[in-house]
């Protein structure tokens, strides 16, 4: 097995520190999007790729984007989650990228829940 060298070091420090970010992250929102096979085949890769894009597009850096699995509404995918700090989270479903950017543009830049596309307001989670 070759030694590893300072760079490799750093690289793997880099990746580790990138993947923590998006399990514990601190950023201001964190948008999860449910990508069950449920989800996937209603079009939730569409909703990640539409999210993507948006952040990359407007270079934003404290928004985390991460998935889960199926959230148990497979009626109602695609479906994401927006947690923004000091808020409750909200599930959005039935999704398509023209929603999910409304959304992007109005609840996680702007802190304004989009009720018309909003199932459920707070969290299930047990504290």
């Amino acid at each position: 097995m070759p030694k590893l060298k300072v760079e490799d070091l750093e690289k793997i420090s880099e990746k580790v520190k990138r993947t923590m970010l998006l399990r514990e992250g601190t950023g201001r929102a964190k948008i999860i999007v449910h990508m069950g096979t449920c989800g996937i085949a209603a079009g939730a890769r569409n909703i990640m790729t539409a999210l993507l894009k948006e952040i990359e597009d407007k270079d934003i850096k404290d928004v985390i984007l991460t998935t889960s699995s199926c959230a148990g509404l497979c009626s109602r995918e695609p479906m994401i989650t927006v947690e923004v700090q000091g808020q409750p989270p909200v599930k959005y479903v039935d999704l398509t990228p023209e929603k999910v950017r409304e959304i992007f543009a109005k609840h996680v830049l702007l802190g304004e829940i989009v009720k018309e596309y909003a199932l459920a307001f707070g969290s299930e989670r047990v504290a």
